[in-house]
């Protein structure tokens, strides 16, 4: 029976590319010279530095250029809350989202049932699976998912006939 898995996935190796980019630049602008501005990476958590809140969303601005020119999506992207530490300096917590939350892996299973298709969509983990009988009701899932559910980029992956 064919089937195929529903993820939300970012390649960690492109992050770490997208932060040392944004350290780069950092280093380099004129509008950041004396600054302490910078990003850190610790598997999918992000930690930005800088002096205050406005250049702290500078650095955000340009953290999202560097992930949207290597192709990852900012939908994955969940700001925390804004820090202050020593003195007048910020600090910012963002965490990159992976794998299907099991609110969004429900409303994924519900839309899929609504649908009335003939196809059986199960949670396995962080991953949504969808069986069916064929593989043409399997390609009009993959089109109704990627219209109704916005709110975290997905991937379609494992098709097996």
């Amino acid at each position: 029976m064919p089937s195929f898995d529903i993820v939300s996935e970012v390649d960690k190796q492109e992050i770490r590319n997208a932060v040392d980019q944004l350290n780069k630049e950092v280093s380099t602008r004129f509008d950041f010279k004396g600054s302490d501005a910078r990003a850190e990476q610790t598997d999918y958590e992000l930690y930005l530095y800088a002096d205050d809140e406005f250049k702290l969303g500078q650095v955000m601005d340009i953290l999202m250029t560097k992930f949207t020119k290597r192709e990852i999506d900012v939908r994955c992207l969940e700001k925390g809350q804004t820090e202050k530490i020593s003195g007048n300096k910020v600090k910012q917590k963002v965490t990159v989202k992976t794998g299907v939350e099991s609110d969004l892996a429900k409303k994924i299973i519900k839309l899929v049932k609504d649908s009335k298709l003939k196809v059986q969509a199960s949670i396995q983990g962080e991953v949504v699976r969808v069986t069916g009988a064929k593989r043409d009701v399997l390609q009009e899932v993959i089109q109704l998912v990627k219209g109704s559910i916005t709110e975290l980029p997905l991937q379609f992956c494992n098709f097996r006939d």
